[in-house]
C-alpha cells in the first residue's frame, strides 16, 4: 500500500509487479525508472503519478486526473484488462491507492524537481489544477487551444448575393413525412462561409459529405481567383469513402463546369497531406513550411488524436479555412484525445447567441428550431458558433430499425434499445453459448439477405472464377478480383476487444479453422487463397493505407502456374485494383473480424456485432453505437453473457483533457 513512508525502490517494485500481471506498459515502468535515476529519492507519489499519467496516454488520456484516479483507483489502469473476467488481488490500485488522499497527493507533486505549474520552465511533467500531464501532451494540448482559439475568432467577409447562392444550391425546402423541416445543411453552409474554422458532425446520413459539396462550390464561385482546395481524412479507409462520395456528388452541382472543375475529388490521408517522414513523428509540412492551399476539409474527425491535430494546425498558414467533419458520437482515436467530442460539446444544444440566430434566419431563409435548441449568451460560447448539427438522417429515416437502435443506445436507454431488437426485422440479438455456437457458425457462413456472411465472397472465389487458361491482363480475372472484394465487404463480423475468446485474435484463428474444416479454404494459416488481410501501417512505397482490406487469390502467371496475389481496391474513386505478393507486406492481419474502432469510416450490409460475456472498460455506448452505424441493412447482435448489452449502454467513454477549459479560458 502507498503511503508517505513508501520508497522510490518499493513503488518500483509494485510497478514491475503491475507490469508482470500485464496491467502496466514496459514502456510506463521504464519511464519511471529513468525520471527515478535523474532524481534520486524522488517522492514514490511523484513517481506514481508519472506512471499514471503514461499508462493513460496509452488509453487515450491526455492526461492523469489525480481526483477522478483516488475516486475510481481501478480505473486507472483500465481495469480488469481485455480477456480477463474479473480481479480480486491485493496488488490492485484500489488496495494500493487507499491511503492516498489527493491533497498530499498535489503537495507532493508541486515540492517535486520533476514538476512544473503551467507556466514554469521545462520539467518533464506538468500540474495544471488536479491534472498531470507528460511535458509533451502538455505542450500538444496549448499549442491546439491556441490555434483553435485564434481561428474560432476568425470571421470572414460573406458574399452580398449569400442568400441567392444558397437558394441556388438547396433549390428544395426539406420534406419528411409531408413536413417542411429546418435545412441544417444550409444552415451550415451559411455559417461555414462567415467564418475561418468551421465544425460539422451529425449521424450516418446526416449528409455531412452533400454539406461539404455545396459549401465548396460555394467558396469556389464566389472566389475572386481559383481556391487550392485539399480534402483529407485519418485512414486510407475513410479518404477512399470520401472519394467515391464526393466524385459522385460533384457532377450533379447546379454551378459552371469551370467551379465543378476546382473542386477536388481525391482525397488524402492526413499523414500523406502532411508529408510523414519516415522513421520520425515529424512532417514536411510544419509552421516554418505551411501547407499550400486556401481550404481543408477534414472528414472524419473523431478519429483524429491531439498530436494529430496539433500537427494539422501548425501546417496549415494563417489564411486557410478549416472545415472539420465528424460523428461526435461515435469512438474517439485509439490514441490520446476525445477532440471531436470535446469540441462538440454545445452541438445538442447549439447555444447560438441572437444575433447569430437572427443572421442565420435572414441569410438562409430557413428557422432554426428544434426541441434541444438553448439559447446562447453574447459575449459567451464563442465555439459553440463554429459548430453545426446535421438533425435528421436520410439513411436510418422513418422507421429504420437499425436508426431507432443507435437512437435508443446513444440516448442510453437499454430497454428501449432492447425492444428496438425484438421490434424490427434488419436488427436482432443473437445468443452464444459457447464458442462452436451453432448460431455463430451459421451466421458466418450464411448471413442475412444478399450478405450471406462470409459464404458469399467464398461463392464467388470459387463458383465464378475465369476459365482455365486465361491471361492474367484479361479483364475478367480483375472483374472477378473486384466481386470478390465486393462480396467480402457486406458483411462484417465486429469486435469490441482484441484477446479472449470473443476477441479478434481468438475468433479470427477459429472462422478460418471452421472455414476451412468445411472445404471452403484450402487452410487456416499462412498465406492461402481467400485470406482477407487488414493493413495496420502505412505503405506509401506500395500504396497501401492503414485499414485498406485485401484478399488473396491465386492468379494466372503464365505456362499454366498459378501465384497467390493479394487484391486491393485502389481506394482512388476509379474502381481499379492492385495486386501484391504476400512476401511484400509486413503490416498485415487476417480479418474475418475486426474491433470496432477499425471498423470506423467503413459500412457493411450485414455487421455482426459481438460482446464479450463480461463487463469491460472499453464496452462504453460509443463503442455500441459505432458498431450499430456500421450497418446498412441489417444488424445483429451476438450476446455471449446476460446483461453486458444493457451494462455498456449506461457507460461513456470518459477522455480525460484539459481542452475544453484551455478553450474557454483563451475566449
Amino acid at each position: 500500500m502507498i503511503t508517505t513512508e513508501t520508497t522510490p525502490s518499493g513503488l518500483l517494485e509494485l510497478l514491475e509487479h503491475w507490469v508482470t500481471l500485464g496491467w502496466l506498459r514496459p514502456l510506463d515502468q521504464a519511464l519511471t525508472h529513468f525520471l527515478a535515476e535523474q532524481v534520486p529519492q524522488t517522492d514514490a507519489r511523484v513517481l506514481l503519478a508519472a506512471a499514471l499519467a503514461s499508462h493513460q496516454l496509452g488509453h487515450g488520456h491526455v492526461c492523469l486526473d489525480l481526483a477522478a484516479t483516488l475516486a475510481e483507483p481501478d480505473f486507472a489502469l483500465s481495469l480488469p484488462p481485455e480477456g480477463e473476467d474479473g480481479l480480486a488481488d491485493a496488488w490492485l490500485p484500489s488496495t494500493q491507492l487507499a491511503d492516498l488522499n489527493l491533497e498530499s497527493w498535489l503537495a507532493a507533486l508541486a515540492d517535486s524537481a520533476l514538476v512544473a505549474a503551467a507556466g514554469e520552465p521545462d520539467r518533464p511533467l506538468v500540474l495544471k489544477g488536479e491534472r498531470l500531464y507528460l511535458r509533451r501532451y502538455w505542450r500538444y494540448e496549448q499549442g491546439v487551444a491556441r490555434a483553435l482559439s485564434t481561428r474560432i475568432d476568425d470571421d470572414r467577409t460573406v458574399p452580398a448575393d449569400l442568400h441567392c447562392w444558397l437558394e441556388r444550391l438547396f433549390p428544395e425546402p426539406l420534406m419528411l413525412d409531408g413536413v417542411r423541416q429546418t435545412d441544417w445543411q444550409k444552415l451550415a453552409c451559411a455559417l461555414a462561409v462567415s467564418s475561418g474554422f468551421t465544425l460539422i458532425t451529425g449521424g450516418p446520413g446526416t449528409g455531412k459529405t452533400t454539406t461539404v459539396v455545396r459549401l465548396l462550390a460555394l467558396l469556389q464561385s464566389t472566389a475572386e481567383q481559383p481556391l487550392r482546395i485539399r480534402l483529407a481524412a485519418p485512414t486510407g479507409k475513410a479518404a477512399a469513402r470520401l472519394t467515391e462520395s464526393i466524385g459522385a456528388q460533384v457532377a450533379s452541382l447546379p454551378v459552371d463546369e469551370r467551379v465543378r472543375a476546382h473542386i477536388p475529388a481525391e482525397v488524402s490521408t492526413l499523414h500523406r497531406l502532411l508529408g510523414s517522414l519516415p522513421g520520425s513523428r515529424h512532417f514536411r509540412h510544419h509552421a516554418g513550411n505551411p501547407l499550400p492551399l486556401d481550404v481543408l476539409v477534414v472528414d472524419e474527425a473523431s478519429m483524429i488524436d491531439l498530436e494529430m491535430m496539433h500537427s494539422l494546425l501548425m501546417a496549415l498558414p494563417s489564411h486557410a479555412r478549416l472545415l472539420m467533419l465528424g460523428d461526435k458520437d461515435q469512438l474517439a482515436s485509439v490514441e490520446a484525445g476525445a477532440l471531436l467530442g470535446d469540441l462538440c460539446c454545445y452541438a445538442e444544444q447549439g447555444l447560438y447567441t441572437p444575433e447569430r440566430l437572427a443572421w442565420l434566419e435572414q441569410v438562409s431563409g430557413e428557422r432554426v428550431a428544434h426541441p434541444s435548441l438553448v439559447p446562447g449568451e453574447p459575449g459567451r460560447h464563442a465555439l459553440a458558433q463554429r459548430v453545426l448539427m446535421l438533425r435528421y438522417s436520410r439513411r436510418f429515416a422513418g422507421g429504420s430499425g437499425i436508426g431507432r437502435l443507435a437512437e435508443a443506445v446513444n440516448g442510453q436507454q437499454p430497454a428501449l434499445a432492447r425492444e428496438q431488437l425484438q421490434r424490427f426485422d434488419e436488427v436482432a440479438s443473437v445468443r452464444v453459448r459457447g464458442e462452436q455456437d451453432r448460431a455463430l457458425n451459421r451466421l458466418l457462413h450464411q448471413g442475412r439477405g444478399a450478405a450471406a456472411g462470409y459464404g458469399d465472397y467464398l461463392t464467388q472465389l470459387h463458383g465464378e472464377r475465369p476459365a482455365t487458361g486465361t491471361a492474367f491482363d484479361d479483364t475478367a480475372w480483375h472483374q472477378w478480383a473486384g466481386r470478390v472484394l465486393t462480396a467480402f465487404d457486406r458483411f462484417r463480423l465486429l469486435c469490441a476487444v482484441r484477446r479472449g475468446p470473443w476477441g479478434v485474435e481468438g475468433l479470427n484463428q477459429r472462422i478460418a479453422g471452421l472455414l476451412h474444416r468445411r472445404g471452403l479454404l484450402e487452410a487456416e494459416e499462412g498465406w492461402y487463397e481467400g485470406r482477407p488481410v487488414l493493413v495496420t501501417r502505412n505503405d506509401y512505397g506500395l500504396g497501401l493505407m492503414n485499414g485498406d482490406i485485401g484478399i488473396a487469390l491465386r492468379l494466372p502467371e503464365g505456362d499454366g502456374r498459378t501465384v497467390l496475389r493479394v487484391a486491393f481496391p485502389r481506394n482512388d474513386g476509379s474502381d481499379g485494383l492492385r495486386f501484391v505478393l504476400p512476401s511484400r507486406l509486413s503490416d498485415v492481419e487476417t480479418v474475418f473480424a475486426m474491433t470496432v474502432h477499425k471498423s470506423q469510416g467503413s459500412e457493411f450490409a450485414h455487421t455482426a456485432l459481438i460482446l464479450p460475456h463480461v463487463l469491460n472498460p472499453i464496452l462504453t455506448k460509443e463503442l455500441l453505437y459505432t458498431g450499430i452505424t456500421r450497418a446498412r441493412d441489417w444488424f445483429t447482435l451476438l450476446e455471449t453473457g446476460q446483461g453486458v448489452f444493457e451494462q455498456a449502454i449506461g457507460r461513456r467513454v470518459e477522455r480525460r483533457s484539459g481542452l475544453l477549459e484551455t478553450l474557454q479560458q483563451q475566449g
